[in-house]
Formats: structure tokens, C-alpha cells, sequence
């Protein structure tokens, strides 16, 4: 009888160490196929954050463009200085040329100077996805009535 017993023991043994064999290699397989996905969901979220972070530069470039321009004296020098000060703000942000144009009408005196600021963003490019993603952001400011004379 207890021949039985140790025969049932040496062959659950088998079985447990069996089973531990089909199943070595498994986690180096599972690394191997999520590792790649983990990278590039990683890369992903990465491009986006590059894109929000684009985002809140051409909306920052938009206000200063709009105040530089607002407190010159003439239409000319405004979008001068409106322009400038945009490509200042997205020197590391756009990937192409910014644009900068005026879209309020006139340049008089306690009315409105708005412009809209736009360029394409590096974002997504980072991974290798070349989708051209191009933002625009408009912002007003007040033609200042005491702005510059000289």
C-alpha cells in the first residue's frame, strides 16, 4: 500500500514539473510582443503632449503678437512687430514658417487689433508619423490710445 502512495506522489511530481515546462519561454515571448507596443504607445503620448504643448505656444504667441501690434503708431510697423514677436515665441515650436495676419479691419484708434497666428507643428513627426499638423490661434487687443508717437 504505500508502494501505491509514493507511486500517486512520483506521479503528481511529474505532472507539476511537466506542466512548469510547457510554460518556460512564455513571459520572454510576452516581453518580446508587448515591449514594441509599450514603446510606441510611450512615443504616442510623448507627440501628443507635443502638440498640447504647441497648442498653448501659438495661443501665448497670438496674445503677444496682438499686444506688440496694438501698441505701435502705424499699420505697418504693428504687423512688424506683431510678426516678430510670434516667430520669438515659436522659434522651437513651428516646423515651417509662421504666419501671422491681421483680421480686424483698420488700424483706428480705441477699436480692436486682432490677429490670428499660425504654423505647423512638429508634434507627431517625432515618431515617424509625418501627419502635417498646422494650428492657428487669433487673439484681440485694444488699440492702445496712448500707444507710441515717436
Amino acid at each position: 500500500m504505500r508502494s501505491f502512495g509514493t507511486l500517486a506522489f512520483v506521479r503528481a511530481r511529474v505532472r507539476v514539473l511537466a506542466s512548469r515546462d510547457r510554460d518556460r519561454g512564455l513571459s520572454t515571448i510576452e516581453v518580446v510582443i508587448l515591449a514594441p507596443v509599450m514603446i510606441m504607445f510611450i512615443l504616442l503620448l510623448v507627440a501628443f503632449g507635443q502638440v498640447v504643448d504647441g497648442r498653448g505656444a501659438l495661443d501665448g504667441a497670438a496674445r503677444d503678437a496682438a499686444r506688440a501690434g496694438s501698441i505701435q503708431k502705424d499699420h505697418a510697423t504693428a504687423m512688424a512687430e506683431a510678426r516678430k514677436a510670434a516667430e520669438a515665441n515659436l522659434d522651437d515650436v513651428c516646423a515651417g514658417p509662421v504666419t501671422v495676419n491681421q483680421t480686424s479691419e483698420g488700424f483706428v484708434p480705441d477699436t480692436i487689433f486682432t490677429v490670428e497666428v499660425s504654423c505647423e507643428i512638429r508634434g507627431l513627426a517625432m515618431i515617424g508619423v509625418d501627419i502635417p499638423t498646422t494650428l492657428t490661434a487669433s487673439f484681440s487687443s485694444p488699440l492702445d490710445p496712448l500707444r507710441r508717437t515717436a
